[in-house]
């Protein structure tokens, strides 16, 4: 079987030194052995990069409730062990594969779960963000290049080497891990890359919807289902854009004080409404409904009151949870004269080329994203089952975990 293949990558040294340039190296990764099965410790083999790869050194990374997802196996046609998840990290390049060109052993790098390769057709479109080869994929568990892996463990049982499995193109739960180079984006390196971390997913995910989607415009109004981090993300977006009133809709009023600081100027718990639909408090408060609204839920239900909340005429609604297989979107054809809705992926944005001038930006102090106030908990790596546990009892946002 092509997955089985691993520890057959070669690379080439691309200056500078370093520990294991070129041979694999053994480092602690979490490693999920099976659906809701806590994450277990263990010393991996992480091989060199195979040609157009990297393989880099992890120094912080974040969970999301993708991870989480993944973790609890709710998609079974997604299910496969043992895998390294994570998807939202910063760290260093170590070593290059051959025919790299850009990425340097020593070059700050974060991981995107969809890469660009910046040469195909979809990648020379200013339509999309998507890239033919190495656009995300949920089912995807190896590299590009052969279809193998390039983590192996000793396996508890049989005391065999297995082959670990890869998760959207990224398996940042790990010391080191391997890369295609079009999912790592070089940074500035004056960039706090516990910071940085979260451009890998939550934060450009969000903003970018705000930005890049919605196009959101100043002294317009826009409503937000659902406040996790992406949630609040879209808020800090709209924020920066100057929307005059972002009403924030979810089930948790704890999520009110955060997201407070995110912009967010009015809060609905829709079981603080009786019977009234959230969409019609919404039209009652905008004199008509919202010019944008965001579903960050991945509920069919949400999603209908995030898209009957818009302004007839104008209304834009932006698609961004994950909706599970096989539920359809549950509008009638004739509802979308008048009001429009899309979805999202990676808030639009062309990771290579577009992010490295976000976070420039960032560095200049020309845009002012409020990164701290998604890192609610910090902790070492070896804690990675508690920050899991706090993610999915609500009590976090964004964990930081120091490798």
């Amino acid at each position: 079987m092509a997955a089985a293949h691993y520890g057959n990558g070669s690379s080439t040294s691309g200056g500078g030194g370093g520990r294991g340039r070129g041979k694999p190296i053994t480092c602690k990764a979490a490693v999920a052995w099976g659906p809701g099965v806590p994450l277990s410790l263990e010393e991996v083999e992480v091989a060199p990069p195979s040609p157009m790869e990297v393989r880099v050194k992890v120094l912080f990374t974040s969970i999301c409730h993708t991870d989480l997802s993944a973790w609890k196996g709710e998609c079974e046609a997604q299910r496969k062990y043992p895998r390294i998840l994570g998807h939202e990290a910063a760290g260093v390049v170590e070593s290059v594969g051959e025919g790299v060109e850009g990425l340097a052993p020593g070059d700050h790098v974060v991981p995107i779960f969809t890469g660009e390769c910046e040469k195909c057709v979809y990648c020379k479109s200013d339509k999309t963000n998507l890239c033919g080869t190495y656009r995300v994929d949920p089912l995807k568990s190896s590299m590009v290049y052969d279809d193998g892996t390039r983590f192996s463990v000793v396996d508890q049982a049989s005391g065999q080497r297995r082959p670990v499995y890869h998760f959207l193109n990224t398996s940042t739960f790990t010391e080191y891990t391997v890369l295609d180079a079009a999912c790592a984006v070089k940074i500035n390196p004056e960039a706090p890359l516990q910071r940085m971390c979260l451009l890998s997913c939550g934060i450009s995910t969000g903003v970018g919807a705000a930005w890049n989607t919605a196009n959101v415009s100043a002294r317009s109004t826009v409503a937000v289902f659902g406040l996790g981090a992406v949630g609040l993300a879209v808020a800090e977006g709209a924020r920066l854009r100057g929307a005059t009133r972002i009403i924030g809709v979810d089930v948790n009023p704890s999520k009110f004080t955060k997201g407070k600081e995110m912009g967010i100027t009015d809060f609905i718990d829709p079981n603080d409404i009786c019977d009234k639909p959230v969409h019609e408090v919404i039209r009652e408060m905008t004199d008509g409904g919202v010019d944008y609204s965001f579903e960050c839920t991945g509920i069919n239900d949400v999603l209908r009151e995030a898209f009957l909340s818009t302004h007839d005429g104008w209304g834009l609604t932006v698609v961004l949870g994950i909706h599970s297989t096989p539920k359809m979107v549950p509008l009638h054809p004739m509802e979308l004269y008048g009001r429009r809705i899309t979805g999202c992926v990676f808030g639009d944005f062309k990771g290579k080329s577009q992010l490295p001038d976000l976070v420039d930006k960032c560095v200049n102090g020309e845009v002012n994203i409020n990164f701290d106030g998604f890192i609610t908990h910090k902790m070492p790596f070896s804690y990675i089952n508690k920050a899991f546990r706090l993610l999915e009892e609500g009590k976090s946002l964004r964990c930081l975990l120091s490798l």
